[in-house]
């Protein structure tokens, strides 16, 4: 969940367990998964929004239920 003042980041926290995620100069300095998924005409929730974040150990447990691995490659340019 972000928290914004005055179009400022302020603050993330980790919808899984609630960590406050660290910001400086109003950029995530720690793994951050984030969500923005917007559900279209064929699904059950059309016309719903949803966003959340998780943080690394959260999005780590989750991806671990998965029935197929996600897909995973080297990245070649780090932010």
């Amino acid at each position: 969940m972000r928290k914004e003042e005055n179009g400022k980041l302020q603050q993330v926290i980790c919808n899984g367990c609630g960590k406050e995620l660290k910001i400086e100069n109003e950029i995530v300095r720690e793994g951050c998964f984030a969500a923005d998924v917007r559900f279209g005409y064929f699904s059950r929730k059309d016309g719903l929004r949803h966003k959340f974040d998780l943080c690394e150990d959260c999005y780590d447990k989750w991806i671990h239920t998965f029935a197929v691995p996600v897909e995973e490659m080297p990245e070649t340019e780090l932010l």
